[in-house]
């Protein structure tokens, strides 16, 4: 969140990650693509003074999800550990491997 008196940040790549969000609300959550993309952007907006509205969509995620972070990392890692996930399914919802 920013801090009282500054306005809040925009992130550079909150345009692309609000079209990844919008698709992630529409996903089911036991594809796979989905929970990998949820985990990494709920890391890249971890503690980020802005983006509110993408924070309380991710937020959001979880709970209709019903997932904790620490669940959601845990199986992430697992879909990591079993699939190049990334490498095949990119496409799906995003144009191009992104971690900034």
């Amino acid at each position: 969140m920013a801090e009282p008196g500054r306005l809040p940040q925009r992130h550079p790549q909150e345009k692309i990650d609000r079209a990844i969000v919008d698709r992630l609300l529409e996903s089911d959550p036991q594809e796979a693509m989905a929970v990998v993309e949820l985990a990494r952007l709920r890391i890249r907006y971890k503690g980020f003074p802005g983006a509110a509205d993408i924070q309380a969509n991710l937020d959001r995620l979880l709970i209709e999800w019903h997932l904790t972070e620490e669940q959601l990392f845990a199986k992430t890692r697992q879909i990591h550990s079993t699939e190049p996930i990334y490498q095949v399914k990119a496409k799906k919802y995003q144009e191009q491997e992104d971690w900034n």
